[in-house]
């Protein structure tokens, strides 16, 4: 693995409104200075979901910059070197992605979408943050990760384990 810069992580689903965002907040606080966080999704919603976005703002992320955007912004010459790629929904994982350049290791860390919830706001807010542990707990085991002394076959074996939690409710 390259040590002269972050590591550039991108997190992927399908409309990028809610799971991806939420991981590419964490993963640049968690990872600061390690850790450069992107999202994307196969089919873009184009906006970010009111109750992602007000969650990360309660927890005081910066949302500056966080966006809805296609993962095909990620597949060209001009794109960020990334390093990881983690699909978060099942629906992404199942289908083709573009072939990344530098060919990052990836994995599927899927969890529930949020977005799906049904009930009042209450109900639902209680989905969103469900779903923030997740990522959150996933996201934590992965920058304590001891990535530079780690060969690749080991580093897969690892982000692939984190993926793989008994603690689902999917």
């Amino acid at each position: 693995m390259v040590d002269h810069r972050p590591y550039n992580v991108l997190f992927l689903c399908v409309a990028n409104s809610a799971r991806s965002i939420m991981a590419e907040a964490i993963i640049n606080r968690l990872g600061a200075g390690s850790f450069r966080g992107f999202s994307a999704g196969r089919h873009p919603s184009g906006a970010i979901e009111p109750m992602a976005f007000n969650l990360l703002t309660r927890l005081n992320y910066d949302v500056t910059g966080l966006r809805s955007k296609s993962w095909e912004e990620f597949a060209t010459k001009d794109a960020p070197a990334l390093d990881f790629v983690f699909t978060v929904c099942d629906v992404t994982a199942k289908e083709e992605c573009p072939s990344w350049p530098g060919q990052p290791l990836s994995a599927h860390w899927p969890v529930p979408d949020p977005v799906k919830a049904v009930g009042d706001d209450a109900q639902r807010g209680l989905a969103f943050a469900d779903t923030y542990r997740m990522l959150n707990n996933r996201i934590s085991i992965f920058t304590a990760l001891p990535v530079r002394d780690l060969d690749k076959v080991t580093l897969q074996a690892r982000i692939d384990l984190i993926g793989q939690d008994s603690g689902r409710k999917d």
